[in-house]
């Protein structure tokens, strides 16, 4: 199982919920661009949550601007490419996480989506709920299956109102996989523990 972690936007949960697929799954890590936060970076979080044990494969970009990733790049006077990205050598499981949404730019050419289409990996696409999610998830899932990428598993992660959800699950195919994750208020290794076994039979 390999698998990319994108999002609906930034901050609705993708480095939690892949601390949780981690976990579930035994898999490596691997966050191919780490854009600010170098000194509490996505990989140190997942070590904290999931255990020692964990490989995070290295970033191919640490850049320190906390911004878009092809503004951090330009920054620092870095070109970034879908070419300079290999997926990293594992006999493992993996799960890879990406920067805020599919349409998160790398460069003023190439974005996130075209990352995933390179690399050839199913999605895992990550929803929270607020005020325009159903518009940010729809347009998301358009966008995947105009690029012909698999959607594996549609994440909820935390609280929705039955009309949101409804609507949202009406619009996937049925191949496609929901994975309800409950609110994490205190996000500890131990309450990833817990949340890792509240799910069941993932393909």
């Amino acid at each position: 199982m390999k698998l990319f972690v994108t999002g609906i936007g930034t901050e609705v949960g993708k480095t939690v919920c892949s601390a949780i697929l981690t976990k579930y799954f035994k898999a490596d890590y691997w966050k191919p661009v780490q854009s600010g936060d170098l000194h509490a970076t996505d990989s140190m979080k997942i070590r904290d949550w999931v255990g020692d044990g964990v490989i995070c494969h290295p970033e191919t970009y640490r850049l320190q601007l906390a911004a878009s990733p092809h503004q951090s790049a330009l920054e620092e006077g870095i070109l970034i490419t879908v070419n300079d990205f290999i997926l990293p050598e594992t006999q493992n499981h993996l799960i890879v996480e990406g920067a805020g949404g599919l349409m998160v730019p790398l460069s003023d050419k190439e974005f996130i989506i075209d990352l995933i289409e390179k690399l050839q990996l199913p999605v895992a696409l990550v929803v929270r709920n607020y005020l325009g999610c159903i518009n940010h998830t729809l347009l998301s899932i358009m966008a995947l299956q105009q690029r012909k990428l698999k959607l594996e598993y549609l994440i909820l992660n935390g609280n929705f109102p039955p009309d949101t959800e409804r609507v949202i699950c009406k619009n996937i195919q049925p191949e496609t996989e929901i994975i309800r994750i409950s609110d994490i208020e205190n996000i500890t290794k131990e309450n990833i523990e817990k949340s890792t076994k509240q799910l069941t039979n993932l393909g």
